[in-house]
This record gives C-alpha cells, sequence and structure tokens, in this order.
C-alpha cells in the first residue's frame, strides 16, 4: 500500500470510527475472518470491518467510503466460491450480518420483502406455517442478497429458475451512498430500465443491495425423492436429456459421477452403489408426481439405469438433499487439508453429453482428482479439483484443465459460469464469452461508480 493510500485508509477508518463506535472493528481476528470465502483464492485483510444495522448507516459509510477513494466491499455469509468477497484491495467490509429481518409477507401475492443477510433457510422456516416457500436452493445457507449479487441458482433451478427469475425488487446503497429501489410489486412492468436485472448478478460491483423483494410458491401436495444408479455415465446423461426434452416436470435432476458417489458415501455414511447416479425430485399432486415419477424411471431404464430408491418422507429426502449439499466437505475429505477449486459450466442441453465426457477424458489423463457433480436438468456441471494451493504444478494443471473444460463449453455457445459469477476466478474468461458487450459493462461500471470502489478488481479491470 502507497502512503497516500494509507492515510486514506486510516482516515476513513477514524470516521467511520466516529460514526460506528464499537461496530467498527480493526482486530486481526475479524479482518481474517472477512479476508476470505469458501474459495481456492488466496486471502487478502480488510483495513476494517464495518457491522451497520441499516440501510441509511449503509449509505453513510459508502459516502465516507467514496469521499477517501476507499474500496468497499459487501459481505453476507462468505459463501461465494470465486473470490467474490475477497477484499483484494483492502478497503472496508460492510457485514451486512445485522440485516437479518423478514420485513413484509404478502402470502395473498406470493412474495417477501427480506433484509440482505436473511439466509434461504430462515425465510423458509418463516413462511412454512403458511404454506409457502422459496425454492432457490444453491446448497449453502448463502445470504438472498449475496444470492441476488451472484445470480445464485441451484438444485431446483430446473423448474423453478434462478435468482434472476425470482427476485421482484431490490434496495440498493449506489456508489456516492444514494439509496434506490428499483421495482415495484408488481409481476410485471415495461417502465423504464430493468435495474432490477442490471443488479442481479452484479456481484457488489455497482452497489450494496440491502434489501430484496422475492417471489414465493405454494408448498407442493406432494413430493417425491428417489437415486438411480447407472452402468455408465452416458447412460445418466442421456436419461436427463431426454427427461427434459418431453417436457416432465422435475424439480431436481442431479448428475453424481462415481467418483463423486464414494465421496459421498464415505462421509454421509450412505451405502449407495459407487456409480454414476441420478438424484431426482418430483413436485405436484399426488397423481402428478406418481405421473412423473413412472416416466423418468421408464427412461432411465432404458437407458441402463437401476430401480429407483425412494425417499418420501420429509425426513428421508432432507438426508438424500443433505448429502447431495455436503458434497463440497465430502470432496475435502478425500484429500485432507486440500482445496477445491470448483469450475462452473453450462451448456444447451443437447450438447451436455458430449461437454462432459470429453471433460471425463481430460481427468482421465491427469494426476489431479475431480468429482463431478451437476444441476444437469439446465446443463450446469461442476468438477471440484483437488489442490494443494501451495503446489506450483497442481495449480497449473487445475487451470489447464480448467482452461479447457471452458473453451468447450463456449465453444457449445455455453457459460464459464452458470451460477457462481465471474469474481476473481473467472475474469479473464468474461472476454472470450461476450466479447465487445464486456465494454458495455465498462461503461455501465464507469458510469455508477465513477471512482472503482464497488468491490474493485471483480468482473474485470478497468
Amino acid at each position: 500500500m502507497t502512503q497516500a493510500a494509507a492515510a486514506n485508509a486510516q482516515s476513513t477508518i477514524d470516521e467511520l470510527r466516529a460514526l460506528l463506535g464499537e461496530r467498527l472493528s480493526t482486530s486481526n481476528g475479524v479482518r481474517d475472518h472477512h479476508s476470505k470465502d469458501e474459495s481456492w483464492h488466496i486471502p487478502h485483510r480488510p483495513d476494517a470491518v464495518a457491522f451497520p444495522n441499516s440501510t441509511e448507516e449503509v449509505s453513510q459509510i459508502v459516502t465516507i467510503c467514496a469521499r477517501h477513494k476507499t474500496p468497499v466491499v459487501a459481505y453476507g455469509t462468505g459463501t461465494s466460491l470465486e473470490g467474490a468477497v475477497i477484499p483484494e484491495h483492502g478497503g472496508i467490509v460492510i457485514d451486512l450480518v445485522n440485516f437479518d429481518q423478514v420485513l413484509q409477507v404478502n402470502a395473498e401475492d406470493l412474495d417477501v420483502t427480506v433484509q440482505a443477510r436473511v439466509t434461504r433457510k430462515q425465510l423458509n422456516e418463516h413462511i412454512r406455517d403458511l404454506g409457502l416457500f422459496f425454492p432457490i436452493d444453491p446448497g449453502a445457507d448463502a445470504s438472498l442478497g449475496g444470492m441476488a449479487a451472484t445470480r445464485a441458482s441451484g438444485t431446483n433451478a430446473v423448474r423453478y429458475g434462478t435468482m434472476r427469475e425470482n427476485v421482484l425488487a431490490l434496495t440498493v446503497v449506489l456508489a456516492d451512498g444514494r439509496v434506490i429501489r428499483t421495482s415495484r410489486r408488481a409481476r410485471k412492468s415495461a417502465a423504464g430500465y430493468d435495474l432490477t436485472r442490471l443488479f442481479v448478478g452484479s456481484e457488489g460491483t455497482l452497489g450494496i443491495i440491502t434489501e430484496v423483494t422475492l417471489r414465493l410458491y405454494g408448498i407442493p401436495e406432494a413430493m417425491a425423492a428417489a437415486v438411480c444408479s447407472f452402468d455408465s455415465l452416458e447412460g445418466a446423461i442421456d436419461t436427463v436429456i431426454q427427461t427434459i426434452q418431453l417436457g416432465i416436470p422435475v424439480a431436481r435432476i442431479e448428475l453424481l459421477d462415481d467418483v463423486q458417489m464414494d465421496a459421498v458415501n464415505r462421509f454421509s455414511k450412505l451405502d449407495y452403489p459407487v456409480k454414476d447416479t441420478l438424484f431426482v425430485e418430483f413436485h405436484g399432486t399426488e397423481a402428478g408426481v406418481k405421473e412423473q415419477a413412472e416416466l423418468v424411471e421408464a427412461i432411465a431404464g432404458e437407458n441402463g439405469g437401476g430401480q429407483f430408491k425412494w425417499a418420501t418422507k420429509p425426513e428421508d429426502r432432507t438426508q438424500l438433499w443433505t448429502a447431495r449439499h455436503d458434497v463440497t466437505y465430502a470432496n475435502k475429505a478425500l484429500r485432507p487439508g486440500c482445496e477445491i477449486w470448483a469450475t462452473d459450466v453450462c451448456v444447451p442441453i443437447s450438447r451436455l453429453a458430449e461437454c462432459i465426457l470429453e471433460s471425463k477424458k481430460d481427468l482421465a489423463e491427469s494426476f489431479l482428482i475431480a468429482p463431478l457433480v451437476g444441476h444437469v436438468g439446465d446443463g450446469n456441471f461442476h468438477l471440484g479439483f483437488l489442490i494443494d494451493r501451495n503446489d506450483p504444478k497442481e495449480i497449473a494443471e487445475a487451470e489447464r484443465l480448467n482452461e479447457r473444460l471452458v473453451m468447450r463449453a463456449l465453444a457449445m455457445d455455453g457459460t464459464c459460469t452458470g451460477e457462481h459469477g465471474i469474481g476473481l476466478g473467472k475474469m479473464k474468461f468474461l472476454t472470450a464469452e461476450h466479447g465487445e458487450a464486456v465494454s458495455v459493462m465498462r461503461a455501465v461500471k464507469k458510469a455508477l461508480d465513477p471512482l472503482g470502489i464497488m468491490n474493485p478488481g471483480k468482473i474485470f479491470t478497468m
């Protein structure tokens, strides 16, 4: 840090301490906690961490930081997988831990307004007795503000869409301290630019989300989940493709390869066959779920799938999906002390088999272990490279395999990130994917954040 930057940082801290008192921390422990996320990227300490209690205080903090040109990074639960919350340029982290209130449930309109730090599990606990639920489920108990900022999705996206389709409005603090609300609660509007969609997926680079209005759904009359093992990876993938192309409304359809199933069995104390496997879930009426299940079971049988192992009781379904969501920890247990470099490509469903099989061929020729798991109903899958972050050979091999995977997906008219976002990890692929459109993104960034203080160094360089 230059002498001038250090002086600016100290001036910022002095002003913020006068505003927040003990709710501004410069302790090493607090700064270390906010120096990282769940990605493999190298941590970086902020200069201080602020704990505001209101949107007005966030506005005041940002205004002070703008005056001193001090970087600002918003922090929810720290579950990002691409370094999106790592304060690589130092500055002030704004921890929204106190923004944990469900503000307004409109059961008749099927929507809810929450503060940004409310998590998806917390929201679903709050609205369960109303017969409602929020379906977007990225696995981690992420904050809803963070999920909006990264345009998250997860296991239910094949039926219910992503955060892009389920965010109705946002309250956002801009880089100059102004506070805006991007929309009203109406289900559609043709009034002006769609600012809600602009901020959904912006990863904190355009403003700080403090409140989110979301769509809700009625809890289905019936839910049933099943596990089906296959003799071949091709058979599992073909089952997915045929299910989607036939328009069968599965709620979740997840692929775990044999390596991943071995890790899941060990970690979650399960005894499924160590084979390429589909986890499937159906939502609807009793009759509808039965019909959907019979159709998918027949498709699976034609593709070398075994008998469905059913989980219909809530506790059994919870155990099944907890095991699926815990794959990160299961994978780390395969190689204690490792970091996980998580990939995140998404391709048109017709190219899914080709993309996965070519990627598995690359893995067969590599010395790295990388279990495969995917939300394959929408063409999205992940490889988790188990790496020693301090071993240049392993980093280089993961980089090589990841680049081959991403460029393969782009050649198939896919994307470098289906749900994790760009953050630090995928910046170099953005231009390959979007070309000249990146210059338009930069122009938007410059217009809304001319000083470049909002989560600098993420998505693209300026």
